[in-house]
């Protein structure tokens, strides 16, 4: 093994401890608070978690010893079974993008009516379609045997090895990172800009309030204007900075590997095993990413962390103080007889 598939292996290790505990966080997050449950994003995080720590546990182990040992890391059945798992985890993850960014546009745009809009039946509803959705190719690519081991990627993945099917699995490799992966990425365009759209014509009422505050307050204190003005340009920057993290990480992760995916269809481009490996990498690393980007930096989530925390050092500290005064007894009685 040289130092690229070291390097790699590396890189597959840290994302797999990352994607592990971040989004085990994440379970214990919506297992302790009754509050985030009872939304309706809640069923959107769930699912995406759940296929993110299926990935992690059965998916970057199995590329991991591909990787290592420059050959398939099991038998037939189980690396058939793998790629099934990792082309539906991947078109669920992306779908659940989508869910999720629909939710956000149905909070911003209807505010007034979303509860009525997006209740938690809606939301299963919408997670069955995405299960539906995800399910049909990669049964399909079992139904006509196009699973298996990829060199190029040293993974379970899609793979083809009859050239009299190359141009089947060209056509049927194409329609499913369109309807995967490009259905993902416009439902994220198309409702995050209107979001956008809705954020910044809240932050100009906002402005133009703050404004004429500001003019009839003559006496202000000049550091007080000062910080007024700043919050305004803040507010402005923090809804682009979100939508700009949540289209950035799902193109950064995904676009390399579906790119890839589709230049590796003509044979005219020979690609390197190392970018494929990276590529592969860098769409599990997506896994790792999701439990920072759409929950743990929330409000409601840092709580839940914090009370999950207060609650495990009061029980280690109710046990110590009890470890310390069974010590204690136990000196004294002898002194006392």
């Amino acid at each position: 093994m040289n130092s690229w598939d070291a390097g790699l292996a590396g890189l597959l290790v840290g994302t797999m401890g990352v994607s592990l505990l971040s989004n085990a966080l994440v379970l214990l997050c919506l297992l302790h608070s009754a509050d985030i449950r009872r939304q309706a994003p809640a069923l959107f995080t769930l699912n995406l978690t759940c296929g993110n720590l299926l990935c992690t546990v059965v998916n970057m182990p199995l590329t991991l010893a591909g990787v290592v040992a420059q050959r398939p890391p099991a038998g037939d059945r189980l690396c058939r079974l793998a790629a099934f798992l990792d082309t539906f985890l991947a078109a669920n993850s992306m779908l659940s993008m989508a869910a999720l960014s629909i939710d956000r546009w149905v909070a911003v745009v209807f505010p007034l009516s979303y509860r009525a809009k997006m209740r938690l039946r809606d939301a299963a509803l919408m997670v069955a379609y995405t299960w539906l959705h995800a399910l049909t190719f990669p049964a399909a690519a079992l139904a006509l045997s196009w699973l298996g081991f990829h060199q190029l990627y040293a993974s379970c993945t899609l793979c083809s090895r009859r050239p009299d099917e190359r141009l089947r699995f060209a056509v049927f490799t194409g329609a499913f990172h369109a309807l995967s992966f490009l259905l993902s990425f416009v439902v994220l365009c198309c409702t995050y800009c209107k979001v956008l759209k809705v954020a910044r014509f809240h932050c100009k009422r906002i402005e133009v309030i703050t404004m004429q505050t500001l003019v009839l307050l003559v006496d202000i204190h000049p550091s007080v204007r000062e910080r007024c003005l700043e919050e305004q340009k803040r507010r402005r920057q923090r809804a682009t900075k979100k939508i700009s993290t949540f289209i950035g990480t799902f193109l950064v992760c995904f676009a390399p590997y579906v790119i890839t995916r589709l230049v590796e269809l003509s044979s005219a481009v020979p690609i390197s095993s190392h970018w494929g490996v990276l590529s592969k990498c860098l769409a599990y690393s997506k896994a790792a990413s999701d439990p920072f980007v759409y929950s743990l930096l929330r409000h409601q989530y840092r709580k839940s962390c914090k009370e999950i925390l207060n609650r495990v050092l009061h029980r280690r500290s109710l046990r110590s103080s009890g470890l310390t005064g069974d010590s204690h007894s136990q000196n004294i009685l002898p002194v006392s007889e």
